[in-house]
């Protein structure tokens, strides 16, 4: 006889949407033959929290990933942590592990009083190619404070000082700090949490739909509360600091004045100022086609101007080579 644990289908274990409930978003298209179709799931909501379109299975639970970062962030703020507006774009990064991205996370420990064995990340190398090939040749080696959640981390032991909260174990979900992240994601989002799990860097994370993550960013963004306001100020001022010199991240709030957060696994969030907001997850995980397809998405709902949009994804590094020569690219199909 075959035991339940060996007989149970992995479609059986709780999860995201499944194929059925995707649409295709983006495709990679090479030499006139489309090679690889990204599907997923996508929600546009306006100020109020409608919804303006949805593709897919929007009302799935998703691991938002680094796109709870504003949520977390947030939270450290309330908590009453008072930094400046570089360091508190720092504390919602996805950085690159750069010499400058690495002084500031330092700066934030420092505010604490702690030293870079405090913090709970994982040892990393910069993400950023030119800032790890210099470890590299300095024979360096991978560091909790390279790792791009470094500042986030950083940011929550600051909290824990100044709170008077213990910080060896400021990762546990049932730490006062976890569970005010936890209140304020279900605050914003106006969705209770569906399930909880242990993200990359080691910090809780929680599944809630694209439709509820779109809702709490497009709150955040709007300003609705003087913490807020500063937060959305602070990252609006410091493109780089949020992701890296021309990442696509940092390029669309640089350029285009949005709110935007991409999380693992293919998340991505964007909001204007007025709250008009996306949300997206691409089905496979990928990242590439994310940012193009939130951002053909802002444009349908008449939040962003085409020919803006048009000029900033000329800059993103789309392109399909072959024989180092350009011969497709990848393009949003929604």
């Amino acid at each position: 006889m075959t035991s339940a644990a060996t007989s149970a289908s992995p479609s059986a274990s709780p999860g995201t949407f499944s194929i059925e409930g995707a649409v295709e978003l983006a495709v990679l298209e090479r030499s006139g033959f489309i090679e690889s179709r990204h599907v997923g799931a996508a929600v546009v909501l306006d100020a109020t929290g409608a919804v303006l379109e949805e593709l897919g299975d929007a009302a799935a639970p998703v691991f938002p990933r680094s796109s709870l970062k504003p949520f977390q962030a947030l939270a450290i703020r309330e908590a009453g942590v008072q930094l400046t507006p570089l360091q508190t774009a720092l504390s919602m990064a996805s950085h690159g592990g750069t010499p400058e991205h690495v002084d500031v996370v330092r700066q934030i420990l420092q505010l604490a009083a702690l030293d870079e064995s405090a913090l709970g990340c994982p040892a990393d190398w910069p993400g950023d190619r030119s800032a790890r090939d210099a470890v590299v040749r300095e024979g360096g080696s991978a560091q909790r404070v390279y790792m791009n959640c470094s500042g986030k981390h950083a940011a929550m032991l600051l909290a824990c000082v100044q709170q008077g909260w213990s910080t060896a174990d400021y990762l546990d979900p049932a730490h006062p700090l976890q569970l005010r992240i936890r209140d304020l994601i279900e605050e914003q989002t106006g969705e209770k949490i569906a399930a909880s799990g242990v993200d990359g860097c080691g910090a809780p994370v929680h599944a809630i739909s694209l439709r509820a993550l779109a809702r709490g960013v497009s709150r955040i963004a709007q300003g609705e509360t003087p913490d807020a306001e500063w937060l959305v100020d602070s990252v609006l001022a410091n493109g780089w600091a949020v992701d890296s010199p021309k990442e696509q991240n940092t390029l669309v709030i640089d350029e285009l004045h949005l709110f935007a957060k991409l999380g693992a696994e293919g998340v991505m969030v964007m909001s204007t100022r007025s709250g008009v907001a996306v949300a997206l997850k691409i089905l496979d995980g990928s990242l590439r086609a994310a940012a193009i397809v939130a951002l053909e998405l802002l444009v349908r709902a008449g939040a962003v101007e085409r020919k803006d949009v048009d000029a900033l994804v000329s800059t993103f590094d789309l392109a399909v080579l072959g024989g180092g020569q350009p011969v497709g690219s990848i393009r949003p199909t929604i």
